[in-house]
């Protein structure tokens, strides 16, 4: 028999007496798949419920004012945005991390223009999709600028949105573009209509993944579990499988 940790041990002692509550969890959408599956882990081994409600702020913002007990961010600066934008939501004292996770190229499925790296992109006919937020903001100019490839890139934006909800519908209807610096995870959730460049990792830039417990929610020890939870070994090969490190 496998040894029993005392930190689940003593978990699972104490969510049995608190089964009946559930987290509220939100973020936006691009760790949105290993938090699910974390939480569906975390509810099946303790019992306890853990809702979580990803996408583009404005859809879920106004619930959150209300219900949140945990909020998550895509990028360090997604979350520091969120508590300037919101005062007095996020409790600064809990704010942690989870994993990081690198910027790659999405390109057309079988990389039809034969792109093998950032240079590539500044090449004529090549047509770029951009999304100014959502963790990106400045993505392709941080990597570009580190080949003094900026100009070039820049040349070949072809669109920018605003989040990555709508550059996936842009990428999904509109075939003539042909690559987008965003983060490699993305390839894991869009593996029908993407081939991933991977950038050597001197070349590339990450993100990190932060959370903490609001203000406003009354179970703020439950909560500080599932974050201990989502920091452990298993839910770290989780994130592993969706793209981060």
């Amino acid at each position: 028999m496998k040894p029993v940790s005392y930190f689940l041990l003593f978990t699972c002692i104490y969510f049995k007496a608190h089964s009946q509550d559930t987290l509220f969890v939100y973020g936006p959408g691009g760790p949105q798949a290993p938090v699910e599956e974390c939480a569906r882990l975390f509810s099946q081994r303790f019992s306890i419920p853990v809702k979580v409600t990803a996408g583009p702020e404005a859809k879920w913002i106004e619930e959150a004012k209300q219900k949140a007990d945990i909020v998550f961010g895509g990028a360090e600066y997604m979350l520091t945005q969120f508590a300037l934008q919101h005062p007095g939501i996020i409790d600064s004292t809990t704010r942690d991390e989870l994993y990081k996770r690198a910027a790659g190229i999405l390109v057309r499925p079988g990389n039809p223009k034969r792109i093998r790296s950032l240079k590539d992109l500044g090449k004529p006919g090549i047509k770029i999709l951009d999304v100014n937020g959502a963790g990106q903001l400045g993505m392709w100019e941080d990597l570009a600028g580190r080949q003094n490839l900026i100009g070039g890139i820049q040349k070949n934006i072809g669109g920018s949105f605003e989040n990555t909800a709508l550059g996936i519908e842009a990428w999904k209807r509109d075939k003539s573009y042909d690559a987008w610096i965003t983060f490699a995870s993305w390839h894991n959730r869009l593996k029908n209509v993407t081939t991933l460049i991977r950038l050597p990792p001197a070349q590339t830039v990450y993100r990190g993944t932060p959370i903490a417990v609001t203000t406003i929610t009354n179970q703020k020890d439950l909560s500080l579990q599932f974050i201990k939870y989502l920091q452990s070994p298993e839910a770290h090969q989780v994130f592993v499988n969706w793209g981060w490190e």
